[in-house]
């Protein structure tokens, strides 16, 4: 059978943290309907691949879609508890499906996290963080000169080989130079912009973000693409959905199996929602955004079924990181019962909505308490296509088709990563924290807070306290809001730290990281840069020619690939 999540009034039907799978259709809120059996099939492969949230996927052969939320908390989503309970259509997709309780993201960031999705690699292994300071998240702004290498295999770029065709809706957010380009790595169409949508700007010193059309530029955000910050007006999520349902029209219609990334950011602050959605949430524009996505999730699955793919498409929708409690409650969203938000490694940073969904194969209306990760959509749309994943480089995604398909559980640490700084690991059900931070004094003094009205004496720190000879502890089913360490002197401590440091120390000694990516360089730097590269080379510039950057210079640009 078929359930239909109904808007109401329950708590969640699972417990945080519980090992037990559990039939989400029985609990209050949801009614039967129709439902097509299961059916085994050897070619297990879907025709799309389509993800939906902040990340998604969707492939006849299977499909991929991945739908890319960003800034989307754990909290936000009505099948997780969120009581306005305004999300109708990821709640019946939760119902019609698989939900992952616990499914996190690589980085409490979002360029990190992006390029571990799309490389199933953790983004200390693809050179996205920084070295600038100790435990210091970065992006890529358009002072960042550095993006996803060449050496990087994406998973479009892999997804050829078995034929399909790859789109990217949305933002990009592996870097914005020509090399950096989704079409240079995989991609064979792209509608969206390079970073996220900040602005305006005065287009002198700094120009307002681009939005492409494979590699053409169309126009700009606040100029062709308005975005009216005192209102919150922009039609940008009904174009990014067109996109999408366009795409997906083309490729049913040429028989061609697909990856669609619809990775949109409209509940990324400045948050905004088109006119029809704005005003009608009890959350405010951040609600109108979220209600808006959810429409449009709701559309991208009734056009699969109405087109008779949807049990050849594989969609999942996912988040980039926790919702950022900085801009709650207005331009922010929820985290749910966990410690603070984006930008931190507490739970509340990085664990994530998710949602499986393909009819007939995953049977319905299950909970998986798997430990999940956005890496493992790499590896999992992978098998799906029928592909092997690359034996010539560390690869930290898990295929989840064995957890989606037979229920089972694979035990698999995960690893909290702040910049170049392993923070945390999980292993089962305990947390050990390395290091604890959210942000600087000076920050916290100046009114950023990214841990509101969540103050643990000793955990919530805001000043960088390393735990490494004795890491704080939590049991995350008991405790999923990390209030309460574990006492040093107990048994059930040393049990924990038995299991951790061993995974650990093996990770640690493997680990080979890339070439540092989101370093900045100074401004002043940048200007003598350009000097440099548009004067004579520097061998045979001579006296009158420009003088050699300096050694710190010269090292900060090496990393970022400008020399």
């Amino acid at each position: 059978m078929r359930w239909v999540v109904e808007r109401s009034h329950v708590p969640l039907p699972f417990s945080v943290g519980s090992p037990a799978a559990v039939d989400i259709r029985a609990a209050p809120g949801c009614r039967p309907a129709q439902f097509s059996g299961q059916r085994a099939r050897e070619d297990r492969g879907p025709q799309g691949l389509t993800g939906l949230a902040s990340w998604g996927l969707a492939t006849s052969r299977t499909a991929f879609s991945s739908v890319q939320k960003a800034e989307m908390g754990w909290g936000d989503l009505g099948v997780y508890g969120e009581p306005s309970r305004e999300t109708p259509n990821l709640d019946r997709m939760a119902a019609e499906g698989m939900l992952f309780p616990n499914f996190y993201t690589a980085n409490p960031l979002c360029s990190p996290s992006r390029a571990a999705l799309l490389t199933g690699r953790l983004p200390i292994r693809s050179g996205f963080y920084t070295t600038n300071g100790h435990a210091r998240n970065a992006y890529t702004p358009q002072e960042i000169v550095g993006g996803i290498p060449d050496s990087e295999l994406l998973l479009p770029e892999l997804l050829k080989e078995a034929g399909y065709t790859s789109k990217i809706v949305g933002k990009w957010h592996l870097g914005h130079r020509p090399q950096f380009h989704p079409l240079k790595h995989g991609f064979d169409e792209w509608f969206g912009s390079p970073n996220c949508h900040f602005g305006p700007y005065d287009n002198k010193a700094r120009p307002n973000i681009p939005v492409y059309r494979d590699w053409e530029m169309v126009g700009r955000f606040y100029e062709e693409f308005p975005i009216n910050l005192k209102t919150g007006e922009a039609n940008l999520t009904q174009i990014y959905l067109q996109e999408a349902l366009d795409f997906i029209k083309r490729q049913q219609a040429a028989r061609r199996p697909f990856f669609l990334h619809w990775a949109i950011d409209a509940t990324h602050a400045p948050v905004y929602a088109s006119r029809p959605f704005l005003g009608t949430s009890q959350r405010g524009r951040y609600g109108d955004a979220v209600r808006e996505i959810d429409d449009s999730v709701g559309k991208i699955l009734h056009l699969l079924r109405d087109l008779s793919i949807a049990e050849n498409t594989f969609v999942f929708f996912t988040s980039d990181n926790g919702a950022a409690l900085i801009s709650a409650p207005r331009q922010g969203g929820s985290n749910g019962p966990f410690l603070c938000g984006k930008q931190t490694t507490f739970e509340g940073g990085m664990r994530e909505p998710a949602i499986a969904w393909w009819p007939g194969h995953i049977p319905a209306g299950q909970v998986s308490h798997q430990l999940g990760s956005v890496m493992d959509l790499f590896t999992t749309s992978l098998s799906l296509a029928g592909l092997e994943p690359p034996r010539d480089r560390a690869i930290d995604g898990l295929d989840l088709l064995p957890t989606m398909l037979q229920g089972r559980l694979t035990d698999r640490p995960v690893f909290y990563y702040r910049g170049n700084t392993l923070m945390a690991v999980t292993r089962g059900q305990y947390k050990a924290h390395f290091w604890t931070w959210t942000n600087s004094w000076e920050e916290f003094r100046q009114g950023v807070d990214f841990c509101p009205g969540q103050n643990v004496s000793g955990v919530t720190t805001h000043s960088q306290e390393e735990h490494s000879k004795l890491p704080l502890v939590f049991h995350l089913g008991r405790d999923p809001g990390e209030r309460f360490p574990l006492s040093i002197a107990s048994t059930e401590y040393l049990d924990a730290l038995r299991q951790i440091t061993p995974v650990v120390r093996q990770h640690q000694e493997a680990l080979v990281p890339g070439q540092p990516q989101l370093n900045v360089c100074n401004r002043a730097v940048m200007t003598h840069l350009a000097v440099v590269r548009t004067a004579k080379p520097l061998e045979a510039a001579g006296a009158a020619g420009p003088a050699e950057p300096l050694p710190r210079a010269r090292r900060c640009l090496s990393d970022a690939g400008w020399l």
